[in-house]
């Protein structure tokens, strides 16, 4: 059997208490068993065979009543992850049983019944939390157009869930969705500059079966428009597709991208109708030793947008700024190791509020915290310094687990 029972860290925040939903079902103890459970449903028996009453629902509930405590075996029969708590009302720090859909002939058995309330949720992070991550930013002293969907100056993030959502935080601890489901099909997403030419950030998306790439321009009000196809084909040979800025310095946001064969490193400079002109060579090789690129925006101060680049070997993280020649000029050491153990850098412009961007990371499993690794999902921010560097680590909180990809 597999147990996993997990405690509850977070208060629940925007999460619709439902009334009871349980109903009984009463079969004979001899013809009684989990497969009885209709399909849609989540069922408990009180018996460990799965003998007796048997309850069942679909909808959430935050009372078991009579039953609480008393369900022994239970099977989820639902498309949903079944939050099992063990106090009512799905309450905050409370032990709970993420249970996911089993599969046809799958139960479980509690040696201790403990259920006392039961929510439906669609992703595990749900069960004690919202599904987008605790964002909080300071107002930027100005509009500067780069990691602001909104135009609030404060910088935000897009964030996709397990489920294949989207979920659009503007920095003020709320968030909201902007896309509804099917997210997970894109293998790619990326954003930073204004690709339609009205002012305003957009998305950019790969499909993973078609290699196609789409732009999903931004309303300024932090949701998408209906997309517009930007690369037909091919987009799967390339790695670390990276909305980059104007780095050919024509008032255009441009796209940079590393060919998985060769290494080297390709400009795809924005050109007019929301398209992508001529690729240009900007890095000969190589660049299949970085295994992570953020454009960071202006780091530097001199007006051009520049690049942050992660080596795999070394875990160190580089500076490549751009130039007035549409190229990279000579790297800088940003970070002098320990850099693989974040598993998303995520440039999302100014958040501390100083007017220089910065950097958010959130940490994989190689991750310590007083010697131990296993610290995955906690959020580590960087505030940007004048030269392009960073300072120090700030860790925030770990409740960005659970989550596939942030832009």
């Amino acid at each position: 059997m597999r147990k996993r029972f997990k405690q509850g860290v977070a208060a629940l925040v925007g999460l619709t208490l439902a009334g009871a939903g349980l109903t009984v079902a009463t079969a004979a103890s001899a013809a009684a068993s989990t497969s009885d459970c209709p399909s849609g449903y989540f069922c408990g028996w009180a018996d460990a065979a799965a003998k007796g009453s048997m309850y069942k629902t679909k909808t959430n509930v935050a009372d078991l009543g009579s039953w609480d405590n008393k369900i022994r075996t239970f099977v989820n029969r639902t498309k949903s992850i079944a939050c099992l708590y063990d106090l009512k009302n799905y309450a905050p720090g409370s032990t709970y049983w993420p249970q996911e859909p089993d599969e046809p002939g799958e139960s479980r058995t509690n040696p201790t019944p403990t259920i006392s309330s039961i929510k439906f949720v669609r992703t595990e992070r749900e069960c004690n939390q919202p599904a987008y991550p605790s964002w909080v930013s300071e107002t930027s002293p100005t509009a500067a157009g780069f990691g602001d969907m909104n135009g609030d100056r404060r910088a935000d993030v897009i964030t996709r869930d397990m489920a294949g959502r989207l979920w659009f935080t503007p920095g003020d601890d709320t968030g909201r969705l902007i896309g509804a489901g099917g997210w997970n099909a894109m293998n790619t997403l990326t954003r930073h500059g204004d690709f339609t030419g009205d002012g305003r950030e957009d998305l950019i998306a790969r499909e993973k079966a078609t290699g196609k790439l789409w732009l999903y321009p931004g309303t300024g009000t932090g949701s998408l428009g209906a997309r517009r196809l930007l690369g037909a084909s091919g987009w799967n040979a390339m790695n670390h597709i990276t909305a980059y800025g104007d780095l050919t310095g024509d008032g255009r946001s441009d796209l940079i991208a590393v060919q998985k064969s060769t290494g080297k490193l390709w400009l795809y400079p924005g050109a007019s109708g929301s398209k992508l002109g001529a690729r240009k060579l900007i890095g000969s090789g190589g660049w299949n030793g970085m295994n992570a690129l953020a454009g960071m925006g202006d780091v530097t101060g001199d007006g051009r947008p520049d690049l942050y680049a992660r080596e795999k070997a070394t875990g160190k993280l580089w500076l490549y700024p751009g130039t007035s020649t549409a190229r990279l000029g000579a790297r800088k050491l940003v970070g002098s190791g320990g850099w693989n153990t974040m598993e998303h850098l995520i440039p999302v412009g100014d958040f501390s509020g100083d007017g220089r961007p910065d950097l958010a990371t959130v940490t994989n499993e190689k991750y310590k915290i007083d010697g131990f690794e296993g610290h995955l999902g906690w959020l580590i921010t960087y505030r940007g310094r004048a030269g392009g560097t960073l300072y120090g680590p700030q860790r925030t909180h770990g409740e960005w687990w659970g989550l596939s990809d942030f832009c």
